[in-house]
């Protein structure tokens, strides 16, 4: 049978209109695998991580770390919900085989699943959007949140977030767009198509996923900046920079590894749509594996760039004696000479040398990660 038959076409549901039934299952695109391995490492990955926050948030005395803190959970409670939701469909898929004609002849649960999909991949983007806002204006304008703003303020906008997430995931129920089942069967997605309403969602979905990016590059950058001046100045007084430090660290590892691990895609979406290019199942099977493993990636970010755990793995660093008859890691202290010579710093500050250790020691750390995260995407590439 085939979906482009008049006669099939017209009594085929929207979500099998483009689709040709039943699938021929290739070993090199189906895999139950991938969505097992995800589930497993993704899954117990986002419980230590809000274990480890939920307990940082209770010790914390800093209310700009405990606002940072509410963003970040928020986060970890999305990606655990998304790979939780869509994993099992897709591992449900590949061990029953169920015929999708058969179990959704009104396209009720591929709608669920596209909608999810949608809703569970901006929300990553859109977070790391408002953190970055708000470390901008807690960084460079810190007079300008009150310090008795109540942390319901917080919560409220990580609820807004995920609202307009679910107002996008939602516009192809209205007919802007459509979710329709996606190759090799086990899962649905809206239409990347450069036809009408299919056309406006997928730019929307696009633009709304690179414009979070592009936001989260240009507020973090200014926010490194600002603590960058602050860490070269003879400003003693700044007493709690060595939060800040660590935030703004976690905050870039995050964009990166969204940018990593959600580009491709968003740029492949993108391309196709304005040029009028026919898509290619696999390469979009592939890129939605890669955005997949955002949700893997970011709760160990949470885990790894805690203070105590920064502290442990400096201990079991080989150590070098600087000048100054203090240890460091030799990588990190090579780095705090470096840095050193690029922002010298008054024999008298002792704060503002420790505090400038610290970015060092954080900055060898995000150099370590991101060399595992390459890793990571080549052995993606390789299966």
């Amino acid at each position: 049978m085939n979906a482009s038959d008049p006669l099939v076409a017209k009594n085929t549901p929207f979500c099998f209109s483009n689709t040709t039934l039943p699938f021929k299952f290739s070993p090199s695109v189906t895999s139950i695998y991938f969505s097992s391995i995800f589930m497993a490492l993704g899954l117990p990955s986002n419980l230590i991580a809000f274990i480890v926050l939920l307990k940082s948030f209770h010790r914390t005395c800093s209310r700009s770390r405990s606002f940072f803190l509410i963003f970040l959970g928020g986060l970890v409670i999305t990606d655990f919900m998304g790979l939780l939701v869509t994993g099992s469909i897709v591992v449900s898929f590949y061990v029953t085989h169920f015929n999708w004609q058969e179990i959704d002849p009104n396209c009720h649960f591929c709608n669920f699943m596209g909608m999810s999909m949608v809703f569970y991949g901006l929300c990553p983007l859109l977070l790391g959007a408002t953190m970055a806002m708000e470390r901008f204006i807690g960084i460079n304008h810190p007079f300008a949140r009150s310090t008795s703003m109540p942390k319901s303020r917080t919560v409220s906008m990580v609820l807004m977030v995920w609202f307009i997430a679910g107002c996008i995931a939602l516009l192809p129920l209205t007919g802007l767009g459509s979710y329709h089942i996606q190759l090799p069967g086990s899962w649905c997605f809206f239409n990347i198509s450069s036809e009408g309403n299919d056309m406006a969602f997928s730019l929307i979905f696009s633009l709304v996923g690179l414009v979070c990016i592009a936001v989260s590059f240009l507020l973090n950058t200014v926010s490194v900046v600002t603590l960058i001046k602050v860490c070269c100045g003879q400003d003693r007084t700044q007493r709690r920079r060595d939060h800040e430090v660590e935030m703004m660290v976690q905050l870039i590892l995050i964009m990166i590894i969204a940018s990593v691990c959600w580009c491709p895609l968003l740029i492949y979406i993108l391309t196709s749509v304005v040029t009028s290019t026919s898509v290619t199942p696999e390469k979009i099977l592939f890129f939605i594996r890669m955005a997949t493993c955002n949700q893997i990636l970011d709760p160990w970010i949470y885990i790894m760039c805690q203070v105590s755990r920064l502290r442990r793995v400096k201990n079991k660093t080989k150590l070098s004696t600087c000048n100054n008859g203090i240890a460091y890691p030799q990588s990190t202290a090579h780095l705090h000479r470096t840095l050193s010579l690029c922002c010298p710093l008054p024999a008298t500050s002792a704060f503002s040398k420790h505090l400038l250790m610290e970015l060092s020691e954080r900055l060898v750390f995000a150099l370590q990660f991101t060399l595992h995260l390459a890793a990571s995407k080549t052995f993606l590439m390789s299966s």
